[in-house]
C-alpha cells in the first residue's frame, strides 16, 4: 500500500493548532489563494493556507470553464491584462495539458460596419448605455490585435472569416441570417476544481512547511495572530504568522471585517450557467465554442464540454452575503440566446441536467457597467498591524499562475526573502510528461496503466499523469465500481486518502464531474456515501446527514429534484 504523506486531511489540522504559528498564512482556498500557496512553498517558505469550505468550491468552482486571453478586455483598453492573459493561457496549454485544451471559438456576425462610431464612446466612458452591435469590421479589427498577442510562436492558429455561405456549410444549424463568422482559439478547462487541487497538490508536495486545512475558517484577529475555527469540531485555535493574506475572492471586504479591518475593495457580479443534456445542440455546435454579444451588450457562450452543453453566462450586481443562485429568469435568458443562434433547436428545461452561480471577485464598480468593470487584479497591503495583511482584489482563472507569483513577490518582500524558484514553465501536477499524441497516450497507457482496460482512458483524463500512482493504489486490494462506474472504491479511497475529502458533496462536485454532467441521483448519493463512511469513520447518523447535505444542495443550488429516500 503506498504510504500517503497526507493519510487523512484532519491530521494536518491538528498539527497546525499545535504548532500554533508558521511564516504566512493564507485565507481562502479558491484558485488564487492556492496558487500563492503553491509559489510560496516553492520558495521554501513556511505557510499554511486555511479555506471555509473545500478547496475550490466558491467562485472558482463557478467559472465558465474556459482559459482565455479576453479578447473582449481590448475595448477597455486593458492591454496589459489581455497581454498577461495569452501568455498565461498559451503557458497552461503546455504546464497543463491534461486540463486545458486548445477551443476553437466562432462568433457569429449580423453587420458589416455595426459598432465602429460607439466603440470609442464606450471605450472612453465605460458607462451603461444602449448596447451596439459588433459589426464584421469592429471584430476583424479586436481579432487583428488579439493576433498579435496571443500568437507565442504559433501555440495557437490565426483568426478566420468567412462569409455566410460557407459559415452556414460549417455550421448548418446556425442561424441563416448570420452575414459573417469569426473563428479564432482559445483554450478550454475541463476540469477546473481538479486542477486547482493539482496546484494544490504540488505545494504541498514543495516543502513539508506547507500546510493547507478545509473546512477551517478564519473568525478573528489579534495582536497574537488570526484565530480559525475548524468548521468539522467546531474547535478555535489561533494561528501566529508574519504576513497574513487575505485571498478570499468576493468576500475579501467580509473576511477582512472578521479580521477587524473595514475595506471596501470589492464589487463583484453574478455569473450564472446552465448545462443541458441535449444531443441536437451538441451536434450543432460542431465541437466549437460559440461566443457573441447578445442584444443586451453581454457577452454569451454555448460551449461542449464532457457530452453536454455548458450555456452561460450572465453579469448581475451580486451580494457576497447571499448564495449566488441561478433563477427561472437567467434560464429564460439562456433559452433566448440559445435561439437567437440556433432557431430550428428547440430547448426545455427537463434537458437542463446542473445549473450554477457564483460571484466574480470584481473590484468596485460604482457606475461602470458591469461589462466593462476590469477583470485584472491588484494587490493591496495594510501594514498598521505587527503582520501586514496583504488583501487580493480581483483576479481570473486565466492568470493564476502569474497573479500567485505577484502576491508571492510581495509577501516575499514583506518578509525580507528573494525568490529562489519561478512558476514559469513548471508543469502542474499531472501535467508532467503528459502524453500529446495518440500513439503517445496508447503507450503512457501500456506502460503505466497494465490491465486498466477500459477504465484507463477515464483515469489519464481525471488525474493525468497522477493517474498512474491512483492506478498502482486502486490494484493492491479489492475494487468495486460505483456511481455507473464513474468511480470506484478503491479510487475512492484514493480521493479519500489523498484529496482532502471531508463531505460527500466533495466527491460528487469537485473530486469528479458526476454532478455536472448529471449522474447525481438518489441512488448514487446513497450509494456513494456507504461508501464513504467507513473511509472517514461515519456513523450511520453522520453518513444518512452526509447524505441530506448534499441532496439539499444539488436541489437548492444547482436545480436538481432529487427525492428524500428516508421518507419512502
Amino acid at each position: 500500500m503506498i504510504d500517503s504523506p497526507h493519510p487523512a486531511p484532519r491530521r494536518d489540522v491538528a498539527a497546525v493548532r499545535e504548532a500554533g504559528r508558521t511564516t504566512v498564512l493564507v485565507i481562502g482556498g479558491g484558485i488564487n489563494g492556492i496558487s500563492a500557496f503553491r509559489d510560496l512553498a516553492l520558495q521554501g517558505v513556511d505557510v499554511v493556507l486555511v479555506e471555509r469550505g473545500d478547496f475550490a468550491s466558491g467562485a472558482s468552482a463557478a467559472s465558465s470553464h474556459m482559459i482565455h486571453g479576453g479578447i473582449r478586455y481590448l475595448e477597455n483598453g486593458e492591454f496589459r491584462l489581455v497581454r498577461e492573459s495569452v501568455q498565461e493561457r498559451n503557458g497552461l496549454l503546455r504546464i497543463a495539458p491534461h486540463y486545458v485544451k486548445p477551443l476553437e471559438t466562432t462568433i457569429p456576425i449580423y453587420s458589416t460596419l455595426s459598432g465602429i462610431l460607439s466603440a470609442p464612446l464606450r471605450f472612453l466612458s465605460h458607462r451603461s448605455g444602449k448596447p451596439r452591435e459588433r459589426g464584421a469590421a469592429l471584430i476583424k479589427i479586436g481579432l487583428t490585435l488579439y493576433d498579435t498577442f496571443s500568437r507565442d510562436g504559433g501555440s495557437v492558429p490565426r483568426h478566420r472569416f468567412l462569409g455566410r455561405r460557407r459559415s452556414l456549410a460549417e455550421l448548418p444549424a446556425l442561424d441563416p441570417d448570420v452575414k459573417y463568422t469569426a473563428t479564432y482559439y482559445d483554450a478550454s478547462m475541463h476540469d477546473p476544481e481538479r486542477l486547482a487541487l493539482d496546484v494544490l497538490l504540488d505545494g504541498l508536495s514543495a516543502h513539508p512547511g506547507a500546510r493547507a486545512l478545509n473546512y477551517v475558517e478564519a473568525v478573528a484577529r489579534d495582536d497574537d495572530g488570526v484565530t480559525v475555527r475548524d468548521l468539522e469540531t467546531g474547535e478555535a485555535f489561533t494561528i501566529a504568522a508574519d504576513v497574513v493574506v487575505n485571498a478570499s475572492g468576493p468576500w475579501t471586504d467580509l473576511t477582512n471585517e472578521a479580521l477587524g479591518e473595514k475595506t471596501r475593495f470589492m464589487g463583484g457580479t453574478k455569473g450564472s450557467h446552465i448545462v443541458l443534456d441535449h444531443p441536437e445542440l451538441l451536434e450543432a455546435t460542431k465541437g466549437r465554442e460559440i461566443f457573441f454579444e447578445h442584444s443586451d451588450g453581454r457577452i454569451v457562450l454555448i460551449y461542449p464540454l464532457k457530452g453536454r452543453v455548458l450555456v452561460g453566462t450572465t453579469d448581475i450586481d451580486a451580494d457576497p452575503r447571499e448564495p449566488a443562485l441561478c433563477t427561472e429568469e437567467e434560464i429564460d435568458y439562456f433559452f433566448e440566446l440559445i435561439h437567437h443562434v440556433f432557431p430550428d433547436i428547440a430547448v426545455e428545461r427537463a434537458q437542463i441536467v446542473y445549473r450554477f452561480s457564483g460571484i466574480r471577485p470584481l473590484p468596485r464598480h460604482e457606475d461602470t457597467a458591469p461589462g466593462f468593470v476590469s477583470r485584472d487584479y491588484r494587490i493591496e497591503v495594510d501594514r498598521t498591524a505587527r503582520a501586514p495583511l496583504v488583501s487580493l482584489v480581483g483576479g481570473k482563472w486565466t492568470t493564476f499562475r502569474a497573479l500567485g507569483a505577484s502576491l508571492s513577490d510581495a509577501v516575499l518582500g514583506l518578509i525580507g526573502r528573494s525568490r529562489t524558484v519561478s512558476t514559469s514553465g513548471v508543469p502542474i501536477g499531472g501535467g508532467r510528461d503528459f502524453p500529446r499524441t495518440p500513439s503517445d497516450r496508447k503507450a503512457w497507457i501500456d506502460a503505466n496503466l497494465p490491465g486498466a482496460n477500459a477504465r484507463a482512458e477515464r483515469l489519464l483524463t481525471r488525474y493525468g499523469t497522477r493517474a498512474a500512482d491512483v492506478w498502482d493504489f486502486i490494484r493492491q486490494g479489492e475494487d468495486a465500481p460505483l456511481a455507473g462506474g464513474d468511480v470506484s472504491t478503491r479510487e475512492l479511497e484514493w480521493m479519500a486518502r489523498e484529496e482532502f475529502v471531508v463531505h460527500l458533496d466533495d466527491v460528487v462536485l469537485r473530486r469528479t464531474s458526476i454532478a455536472f454532467t448529471g449522474a447525481a441521483d438518489a441512488e448514487v448519493l446513497e450509494e456513494l456515501a456507504d461508501a464513504l463512511a467507513p473511509l472517514l469513520d461515519w456513523d450511520r447518523a453522520r453518513r444518512d446527514a452526509e447524505v441530506e447535505a448534499a441532496r439539499t444542495l444539488l436541489n437548492e443550488r444547482h436545480g436538481l429534484a432529487i427525492p428524500d429516500r428516508s421518507r419512502h
